[in-house]
């Protein structure tokens, strides 16, 4: 059995748009962040400038409570580049408010992860600009 820990400083990063700045601002502040729109109050997390349901521009961001539940997982022995530790855990879950994040989970072993378990965003900084949400079960 392995615990799964957080990545270390060294993997490829993301590099923050225009539109996704204001979710790197929240992950630095310690706070998952997603867009509703004020027009039909639809949800979308991957940052855009107009709604993925009706195409409105009235986007607003918000606080996530970082809670939800794991919907899927993969577990990953070979990564795609050598700067990634192994196993790590990719994980989709379905936040409370209503979205899904893709993620990484920490701090359970590698084989103990089920479908349905609660989690909570935890927060680990990367470089000056990344703070990545990993999830770890509550």
């Amino acid at each position: 059995m392995t615990l799964l820990e957080p990545q270390r400083r060294g993997i490829p990063l993301p590099v923050a748009s225009v539109a996704s700045r204001p979710y790197w601002d929240g992950c630095n502040r310690g706070e998952l962040c997603f867009q509703r729109c004020r027009d039909c109050y639809g949800i979308t997390h991957t940052p855009g400038i107009v709604c993925a349901h009706c195409s409105s521009r009235a986007l607003e961001w918000e606080r996530s409570s970082g809670t939800g539940t794991i919907y899927s997982w993969s577990t990953v022995w070979r990564p795609q580049t050598p700067e990634f530790t192994v196993p790590y855990a990719p994980i989709i879950v379905d936040v409370d408010e209503g979205w899904q994040i893709l993620s990484n989970l920490i701090g359970c072993e590698h084989d103990a992860i089920e479908v349905g378990h609660a989690v909570a965003v935890e927060f680990h900084r990367l470089s000056e600009e990344i703070n990545l949400p990993y999830f770890r079960p509550v």
